[in-house]
């Protein structure tokens, strides 16, 4: 197994709609190993391969209190929601340190294919429930800011920008003193 790069917004290729995955083989296991170990590494609670640059309909998630209990979704489809909304403060791997509210279904009930390639049907509630909502919204291509105004997303956008590139002139200057 290995860590994967996450991708950071404002990165375009988070924009990238997720192609279903045609069969759940050895390539597409080992990818599901590699995001479960980077979604624990980076301590969050779900990831869509769209944040990992592969675009294909995969998430992973865990919002267990022991982090014991690894659920995988492959070609996941929303069978039916709640009318019950809930907000909450919702944070991202794509958009690290950033916390806003974001309207979700109270319940959800999502049918996939598990990492075996069984299909299978998922009730969730709670964190579960906006997590598997978060996570598929990558897959179409949505980041949770795209629910924020036009000012709060701007503002989200420069902070990101202007991280990234302290983050690319740290390591700039690391290299230099390297030689």
């Amino acid at each position: 197994m290995s860590l994967l790069p996450i991708l950071r917004y404002p990165d375009p290729r988070l924009h990238r709609v997720a192609l279903p995955v045609a069969a759940v083989d050895e390539r597409i296991r080992r990818l599901v190993d590699d995001m479960l170990e980077t979604m624990y590494a980076s301590d969050g609670v779900g990831l869509a391969a769209t944040q990992v640059d592969v675009h294909e309909r995969v998430i992973v998630l865990d919002t267990s209190d022991t982090r014991d209990r690894p659920r995988v979704l492959i070609n996941p489809q929303m069978i039916a929601s709640s009318d019950e909304m809930v907000l909450g403060d919702e944070g991202c791997l794509s958009v690290p340190q950033i916390y806003d509210k974001v309207p979700r279904h109270a319940r959800v009930t999502v049918s996939a294919l598990g990492r075996d390639g069984n299909p299978f049907e998922l009730e969730a509630e709670g964190l579960e429930s906006i997590c598997v909502q978060h996570e598929m919204d990558h897959l179409v291509g949505k980041v949770f800011v795209e629910y924020l105004s036009p000012l709060k997303r701007e503002r989200i956008k420069t902070k990101m920008l202007k991280k990234s590139r302290e983050e690319q002139q740290e390591q700039a200057s690391r290299g230099v003193r390297a030689l």
